[in-house]
């Protein structure tokens, strides 16, 4: 069973000043985007926006209700009996054919089978052509 842990962070209580946005709204929306993204990128998954009561201090000897505006977010714990332990990178078999010599490595391991095409059509003893597209004679 997949366990949780949560936090909980105040809303955005006003907009950030924003020019390209010209509504209220759509500054107070981007706004919170930009908190849920950063919680995001922490790997904490929004949950929802509570109103919640907070019983505070007024004045010397009283005291009043406040409500606060929450977001609840939750990311998953990984224990220990989760965790899949995997071979070490030396120990796997290279399941890629090598490049040619005419081919830049990079090109060839990001796009499989693109490497034959580039070496059967480049000549490493010319230039390429500039000008005008005409066609070859």
């Amino acid at each position: 069973m997949q366990s949780y842990e949560y936090t909980a962070i105040p809303a955005p209580l006003r907009a950030e000043k924003n020019r390209a946005l010209k509504t209220p709204g759509e500054r107070f929306g981007a706004t919170l985007a930009a908190e849920l993204n950063r919680m995001a990128a922490d790997g904490w998954e929004y949950l929802r926006a509570d109103v919640l009561p907070s019983e505070e201090r007024s004045g010397l000897t009283g005291r009043s209700t406040v409500y606060h505006n929450l977001l609840i977010f939750r990311r998953a714990i990984v224990t220990e009996a989760e965790t899949v332990l995997l071979p070490a990178a030396e120990q796997l078999p290279d399941l890629r054919e090598p490049a040619p010599e005419s081919v830049p490595t990079f090109l060839a391991s990001t796009t499989p089978g693109l490497a034959p095409r580039l070496s059967a059509h480049s000549d490493p003893g010319s230039a390429p052509r500039l000008g005008p597209a005409t066609p070859e004679s």
